[in-house]
């Protein structure tokens, strides 16, 4: 995983990966957070997993909002104004909403690494954003598994069809009379 962009280092079906399921030689599925390698099969506790994903990330987005109320109150407690606690309210909110169109998308493309350094800061005032996409995502599939079983069965056919070989030489072929 890339430090700097918090994007994996090598793509799905790349021969990296940690799935033993997978046959030798061939791709492995890239490991999700949280997953592993559980998405291929949905084994190992794949639906429990999910469960999991989807209570702590709604946990995480109300305990992020309970936090963003005090820090509100204490706007109001320090009577900075309507303009200063319109500004921060707005920033929350227009960031939250980018936040969680940028990470629903991540989930069905990958995105440009420079990109994503640009917004990091936009990111982190948004994390609401994020952890509420993270929570509807996993309602239906582990979030990143649609992208990645596209990957993985791309390189997997592309690898079967390396690897196929015609048995014999075609041009000493017997002739069936």
């Amino acid at each position: 995983m890339s430090d700097e962009t918090g994007t994996p280092d090598t793509p799905a079906g790349s021969p990296d990966g940690a799935d033993r399921s997978a046959p030798s030689g061939g791709p492995r599925p890239e490991p999700l957070r949280f997953f592993g390698t559980t998405w291929v099969n949905h084994d190992n506790g794949y639906a429990a997993r999910r469960a999991g994903v989807a209570v702590g990330s709604l946990a995480a987005a109300v305990a992020s909002c309970l936090v963003l109320r005090l820090a509100y109150e204490g706007l109001q407690i320090a009577d900075t104004g309507s303009f200063v606690t319109v500004l921060i309210i707005a920033m929350f909110a227009i960031c939250s909403a980018l936040a969680f169109r940028n990470t629903w998308e991540g989930f069905g493309k990958r995105h440009d690494p420079q990109r994503q350094a640009s917004l990091r800061g936009l990111l982190a005032i948004g994390f609401v954003g994020s952890l509420l996409a993270y929570f509807f995502r996993s309602l239906t599939e582990a979030p990143g598994e649609k992208l990645h079983r596209e990957e993985y069965d791309k390189a997997r056919e592309e690898y079967d069809r390396r690897t196929s070989r015609r048995t014999g030489n075609p041009s000493k072929k017997k002739r069936r009379r």
